[in-house]
């Protein structure tokens, strides 16, 4: 369970992170992907950072969806399959960070 968790974890850090290097947004980067090196500190603020960074970056997912449907819908080209693609992601990207509210990762953080 413990590894499934942090697999998810990392893999939400490292889209949210391809995300802005898409963009050429290069702090975005460092801030997406700089918190996997904090799920190695253990330390009760160190969950909260992560979890901060992925709830932020499912926000970031959700305006971006909200982006792309407008700017499809203006050129008439369908959005239903970008719709459901970056809905799972928003999902995942926020299931990732209520992961450390689960018993496992409390105790992995010493959040009890």
């Amino acid at each position: 369970m413990k590894v499934f968790c942090f697999i998810l974890v990392v893999l939400s850090l490292v889209v949210l992170g391809a995300h802005f290097l898409r963009y050429g947004n290069a702090v975005g980067v460092v801030i997406s992907l700089a918190p996997i090196t904090l799920l190695f500190v253990q330390k009760p603020w160190a969950a909260r950072v992560i979890q901060a960074v992925l709830v932020l970056g499912a926000i970031e997912w959700a305006l971006t969806l909200y982006e792309l449907v407008q700017m499809r819908l203006a050129l008439g080209m369908p959005a239903t399959r970008m719709v459901a693609i970056l809905a799972a992601v928003i999902f995942v990207t926020a299931t990732s960070g209520l992961l450390f509210e689960t018993r496992t990762m409390k105790q992995v953080f010493r959040r009890q």
